[in-house]
């Protein structure tokens, strides 16, 4: 698939390593090498490195795209997004890509414009970011760009003993491993394992030809508890054309939604009824506590606070009991549109959570009348 897609480009990799030794012979012997078989020199330092080393960049073409889902720790409470980017052209002048760029999240589509530095894919201030892509420029940071931060142009080779080491203390250096096939909705690739470990192992994938990760699957640094994921990735689509871009829908939310507190401690997972929330009938809500095994904790009290759409607190319920590790809340929300949902684990079994809040925050979005109907969510999306 990946050789099938690298081939709609141009040369092959096996091409470039053979014009490359063509154009070492053309020069001994004095001849102009760009003019005698047209190798573009702004490429030529890159294909020169081995051809199995990496940095986050390898690979861009104009003209391309990929499609990631992406989930990270601080945006969205951990909930999963889809992000697109459109390597539009290459600005010469300036030394970086103009990518379009989309971002996907429960049926809302954000638009900006990336300028990404040819040097690490880094985001640059001459960037059109509106404010609601904010939240998403800095997870693009942080999930699919992250290792820039080791491999950045020329890159590094993914058979040395390590790239480097995070500078945080305990951690194990960042080194390429063992080969993998890694199958993900794109295809499925060849890739190097770049591993570290930090209280449990992280793993990103990474193909040798592809400008970021395939995949990748990495933890929160937490002293106690089961650490929730800091960020996790997995490649869509990628291609070559301008990738349309999809019209927002509002996409009623629907029953379950879990999410894990801040420390990794619990999760609590929250069910309604009816399943379509509708302004001006009661929804009852059940909720769950589970600790970081996802198995039911109890003896609970908690907190359970709801907001509609205007910001207005509907409901303040403190020093809720849950004795077998479940709750129920009833709401009467009096507008359609997003509402949120705020349930603290102020003490399990008498012990208070203390300085730190066990919480997890609930964005839902509620039918604007009494007569809509619900609007099915793309997969993948809650």
């Amino acid at each position: 698939m990946l050789k099938k897609y690298l081939n709609g480009f141009g040369k092959s990799s096996v091409n470039n390593i053979y014009c490359i030794t063509i154009s070492v012979i053309l020069i001994i012997a004095g001849f102009s090498t760009a003019g005698m078989i047209g190798l573009d020199k702004s490429n030529l330092s890159n294909n020169a490195y081995a051809a199995e080393s990496w940095y986050v960049g390898k690979g861009v073409q104009p003209n391309m795209y990929v499609t990631y889902k992406i989930q990270n720790h601080d945006t969205n409470q951990g909930q999963p997004f889809i992000m697109t980017i459109y390597f539009k052209q290459f600005d010469t002048k300036n030394n970086y890509w103009i990518a379009p760029v989309f971002v996907v999240d429960q049926g809302t589509v954000i638009n900006g414009t990336f300028h990404l530095s040819d040097l690490d894919l880094s985001i640059l201030g001459s960037s059109d970011v509106p404010i609601k892509l904010s939240p998403y420029r800095s997870a693009y940071t942080s999930s699919l760009q992250w290792l820039a931060a080791f491999v950045p142009k020329p890159g590094q080779s993914l058979s040395a003993p390590y790239w480097g080491k995070i500078a945080s203390i305990g951690g194990s250096p960042i080194a390429p491993g063992a080969a993998a096939k890694v199958t993900v909705p794109a295809g499925t690739f060849d890739t190097t394992v770049i591993s570290y470990h930090k209280g449990v192992d992280n793993n990103i994938w990474v193909n040798k030809d592809l400008p970021y990760p395939v995949k990748a699957s990495t933890f929160a640094d937490v002293t106690t508890g089961s650490p929730p994921v800091q960020y996790a990735f997995d490649l869509l689509a990628i291609g070559k054309g301008k990738p349309s871009v999809p019209k927002s829908e509002a996409e009623v939310s629907q029953p379950p939604m879990t999410l894990q507190t801040g420390r990794g401690t619990y999760y609590i997972q929250l069910l309604w009824e009816p399943k379509t929330i509708k302004p001006g009938n009661d929804t009852k809500f059940g909720i769950l506590f589970m600790d970081n095994s996802k198995s039911l904790v109890t003896d609970v009290s908690y907190s359970f606070k709801a907001t509609d759409s205007d910001g207005k607190v509907i409901k303040d319920s403190k020093d809720q009991k849950a004795p077998d590790g479940t709750g129920t809340q009833v709401v009467k929300f009096t507008k359609g549109g997003p509402v949120d949902i705020l349930v603290s684990i102020d003490a399990v079994a008498g012990q208070p959570s203390g300085e730190f809040v066990e919480n997890a925050d609930f964005n839902l979005l509620t039918a604007q009348s009494s007569n809509s109907t619900a609007i099915p969510q793309v997969p993948g999306s809650q």
